[in-house]
């Protein structure tokens, strides 16, 4: 396509609904022309820095965001450019242009106020992330955990500093030693004040997989859960009004115990993702629900959503219909995003008369 009339429709469909859209769709096939067509975004996208009523969290697994360094305390060998993968500083920058395509396109006339994610090994890939990848124009700023998972992988939240004032966050250990397991990923508790005035608690987990069978690592995510309900207890208790978000890749599905009777039993949670028909994950031809939200009464809920972007999804041609569009097919690289879609979840949040409510 000619760059010289890629600009031009770029430009033209700027007003139109679907402005966005276009450029992602002229993007496609080409990183070069899709960081192009981003420039362009950003010269025209509004990024929230004034008083709004709508916010968007959305939240990722975003399938092995590894660096392309070797860390000797880390089980990471199969992420580097002589292992078996070969995972290239090419792959990981494309790897990196990706996941900024998939958090642009979560919004709506903005960038995602709030955006969880799971599987990153470290500080090193969220820098790259937001300040060396298309994603830098937005702004974002982070915190995340620093866990002892043996593969290093950890949690992450991404921010817009115009739309959430962080306060305070902490890193949850799982006292592994007591259910004699591995190290697994830490909870990460972030706290924020909003435009509306109010706090929000922000928590994004990891539940430890299912790797090794569903029912034998059962009771690793039922101590997990009961870690997490202790820290939702403690919110509850000292907040009047709390207003409480949890997002995660709980490896779990809302009818397991783990969610359903240590997580929402007691009615104080509710869990927004239940008894939705679609999934996140795929397996064996089969979607599942694996990536949920739950949020206290108090949270001003307006929509939630499974990001199906056509951009995440490829043919399953061994089952049949779609599956995502993950980075790699077994050992083979595929190129794509990940092996879970992003979810995302609305707030409507009503402005006080009290300008004072959100000021620095």
């Amino acid at each position: 396509m000619n760059m010289g009339r890629v600009i031009l429709n770029i430009v033209k469909n700027l007003k139109s609904v679907s402005w966005r859209t276009q450029i992602l769709r002229f993007a496609q096939d080409d990183t070069a022309l899709y960081i192009l067509g981003l420039t362009f975004l950003f010269l025209f996208l509004p990024i929230r820095t004034e008083a709004q009523e709508s916010f968007r969290v959305m939240f990722w697994n975003v399938e092995n965001l590894f660096d392309t360094k070797d860390d000797s305390l880390k089980n990471d060998n199969e992420f580097l450019p002589d292992a078996t993968r070969h995972w290239t500083y090419f792959r990981y920058r494309d790897k990196l242009t990706n996941l900024a395509k998939g958090i642009i396109a979560s919004g709506d006339e903005y960038v995602p106020d709030l955006v969880g994610l799971c599987e990153v090994e470290n500080d090193s890939c969220i820098y790259d992330l937001v300040k060396r990848s298309p994603l830098r124009e937005a702004g974002y700023r982070y915190v995340m955990t620093d866990s002892p998972d043996q593969r290093g992988i950890d949690v992450a939240l991404l921010y817009q500093r115009g739309s959430f004032r962080l306060l305070q966050h902490q890193s949850i250990r799982i006292p592994h030693e007591q259910v004699k397991r591995d190290p697994t990923r830490d909870i990460l508790h972030a706290v924020g004040r909003v435009i509306s005035g109010d706090t929000l608690d922000v928590i994004v987990c990891h539940m430890p997989s299912r790797s090794g069978g569903q029912w034998e690592t059962e009771p690793y995510r039922m101590f997990t859960a009961k870690v997490l309900r202790q820290t939702v207890d403690s919110v509850m208790n000292v907040r009047t009004n709390p207003h409480l978000i949890i997002m995660g890749d709980f490896n779990d599905y809302p009818t397991n115990r783990s969610v359903k009777e240590v997580l929402c039993g007691d009615g104080r949670l509710t869990n927004l993702m239940q008894g939705k028909k679609e999934g996140t994950y795929r397996y064996r031809g089969e979607w599942g629900m694996l990536d949920q939200f739950l949020v206290s009464e108090q949270v001003p809920v307006s929509g939630v959503q499974i990001l199906r972007h056509p951009f995440l999804l490829e043919e399953d041609e061994k089952y049949g219909g779609n599956k995502p569009f993950r980075t790699y097919n077994g050992m083979r690289y595929n190129g794509g995003y990940s092996d879970h879609l992003p979810i995302a979840l609305d707030l409507w949040l009503p402005i006080r008369d009290d300008k004072d409510c959100y000021s620095e």
